[in-house]
């Protein structure tokens, strides 16, 4: 990805431009980016993204529950990352889910608010709402911060 594919990619995606540094080299990630994720808001303790049914669906035709899981883990180690950025950079390590309600079109709102945020480990709870403002499920993510190599 060129410097300004790379710049392109990630203010396509919603990152504010004083956030790019936290996504070195990939944007936002081929999987965000196939699955049409959009962050509408970006910090350490509160995070939104958006994210359309279609076609992230299972063959029943609701939105996969993999996909509630990548929306979570996407939201909340971007949200961690924020947070140890520029020293420190998340990786997942634990995604626990439990689904609510199924939705079949439109777009959903996964909203992340930070439990924990240390030194070494953050925690999450990020929950995807319908259109109507439904919850559809609630997710925990687990991330452990490493340091950004020099």
């Amino acid at each position: 990805m060129s410097p300004e594919e790379h710049v392109r990619d990630l203010l396509d995606h919603g990152v504010p431009e004083e956030l790019h540094g936290v996504f070195p080299g990939h944007g936002v990630g081929g999987l965000a980016r196939a699955m049409g994720i959009r962050f509408t808001e970006l910090s350490p303790g509160r995070s939104a993204a958006t994210m359309p049914v279609e076609p992230n669906t299972q063959p029943g035709g609701i939105l996969h529950g993999g996909a509630h899981c990548v929306l979570a883990e996407t939201l909340a180690s971007t949200a961690a990352s924020v947070h140890g950025w520029p020293d420190r950079y998340a990786v997942g390590v634990d995604v626990n889910a439990t689904h609510q309600r199924g939705v079949a079109t439109g777009t959903v709102t996964a909203t992340c608010t930070a439990l924990h945020l240390g030194a070494t480990l953050t925690v999450h709870e990020v929950v995807v709402e319908d259109e109507q403002g439904r919850r559809l499920s609630t997710a925990r993510v687990t991330n452990l911060l490493r340091p950004r190599p020099a």
